[in-house]
């Protein structure tokens, strides 16, 4: 039996924080100033105060992190790995960004050592940015897929990924059709599905780009393998979404929205991910709240594409199962805490208030919760994965500087997500298991 234990301040979340008067915010989590983590065999055994529980430790190893702050790992709810090398591509909106430089650079993942190189890359990044989950898109060759399912199968991380389906409306190099899409998508999830801590998500690029008979065969792999997630985008810009509530006007009954083509073809389900929704109607929350879908929040890519604020408030008024993203190469950085960083910007500008409480929840139970996944990861619950990040309150000048003149928990969390990045990483946890170290 593999057991270790590790000292350090210990935070993790029990429930959304926004479901309480901010009177008592402090029953939505689990804080220990002095705390000690117990794993055995890659999995959270025990959880408390170091005084209470170092007695019970006998000759069980201890890491020493006294000082920093460990958190459940950080979960990306939407990424898309073959945008690695894209990131920080200059002054387009959505649909011409698209053909601008998405779709040249995903045209090199046809070759599979191409997409093992960019893959051992976009993990590392992940990793060094304390995200020890991810819910991912590959490109439209199988290949790609498969080599991100490889690499992460080796790092024992828990990835969720699939080949995109896209059959029109994209240039003839990236394009497969409702047959090929259905075959490749169901070897791969025969293949990679269950195995280690891996998942297979049905992936349509967004409405736009897969027929009605590509929907359709969506459904299908959904209706065989229901354990399978459904990864997507929905309203993420104005111009996209009139273009595709036209695409579709003959297919579904008038007056349709983006949101509503999905649920046309039965693909809002509790294993739905929805990116973006910066767009969506009210009655849209509602749908979505109604399926117990999920959206992923986009702070850097909302921002830097101009697409527009998302209604995180609203969201959570109807009770949406959110998730954060950084949904890189769109979004500006592999670093949750600046996703943190722009979500608390975004809710500002609508004149409402991200505390630092709801961010680091969003950032991990909540997350977990979006993709179903709150059973094993997000939190230190007994039994759990134990996936985490050391946060370090001095990686920088500045930072040791601010948090010297912080007052409580709540600030230095609110600091970590203003001023920190992957500098603040001191360490990242996958199964009990460093796989990064901050040099």
């Amino acid at each position: 039996m593999s057991r270790r234990a590790f000292r350090a301040s210990i935070l993790h979340f029990l429930q959304d924080p926004s479901e309480l008067p901010h009177a008592r915010a402090r029953e939505s989590y689990a804080y220990f100033e002095d705390g000690l983590l117990v794993v055995e065999n890659g999995l959270v055994s025990d959880v408390g105060d170091y005084a209470e529980h170092a007695p019970q430790l006998g000759d069980t190893p201890v890491v020493d992190y006294r000082g920093k702050l460990l958190v459940p790992g950080f979960i990306d709810c939407h990424v898309h790995y073959p945008q690695t090398g894209m990131i920080g591509s200059y002054g387009e909106e959505l649909l011409s960004w698209l053909d601008t430089y998405t779709y040249p650079a995903e045209r090199a993942f046809a070759d599979p050592e191409h997409a093992r190189t960019v893959a051992d890359l976009f993990l590392s990044e992940l990793l060094r940015n304390g995200t020890t989950t991810a819910l991912v898109f590959a490109s439209v060759h199988a290949c790609s897929a498969e080599a991100l399912f490889e690499r992460a199968l080796a790092l024992n991380m828990r990835l969720i990924t699939g080949k995109v389906l896209m059959d029109r409306n994209a240039p003839d190099y990236l394009t497969d059709t409702p047959q090929s899409a259905y075959t490749e998508s169901k070897r791969l999830i025969e293949q990679w599905h269950g195995r280690g801590r891996l998942g297979y998500a049905v992936t349509p690029r967004f409405a736009g780009s897969s027929s009605p008979e590509q929907l359709r065969v969506a459904k299908r792999l959904l209706d065989e393998h229901p354990s399978c997630w459904l990864h997507t985008h929905v309203a993420e810009n104005r111009s996209e979404v009139a273009w595709i509530e036209q695409l579709y006007a003959s297919e579904c009954a008038p007056g349709t929205s983006y949101l509503g083509v999905y649920e046309h073809f039965g693909l809002l389900t509790q294993r739905s991910v929805f990116a973006h929704g910066v767009q969506l109607a009210d009655d849209d929350f509602e749908l979505v709240a109604k399926r117990r879908s999920a959206i992923a929040f986009c702070p850097t890519s909302n921002l830097f594409l101009g697409s527009g604020l998302f209604r995180y408030r609203k969201a959570k008024e109807v009770d949406i199962k959110l998730g954060l993203a950084t949904d890189v190469g769109g979004g500006t950085s592999f670093s949750q805490l600046q996703s943190l960083n722009e979500a608390y910007k975004i809710v500002k500008l609508q004149g409402d208030k991200l505390s630092a409480l709801e961010a680091f929840f969003l950032a991990t139970l909540g997350s977990a919760e979006a993709l179903e996944l709150d059973g094993k990861i997000g939190s230190f619950r007994d039994g759990n994965e134990a996936d985490f990040v050391v946060l370090d309150p001095q990686a920088t000048p500045l930072l040791r500087f601010r948090m010297e003149n912080t007052r409580d928990l709540e600030e230095r969390l609110f600091v970590f997500m203003t001023l920190g990045d992957d500098r603040a990483i001191e360490a990242t946890y996958v199964a009990g298991e460093r796989v990064h170290a901050r040099a």
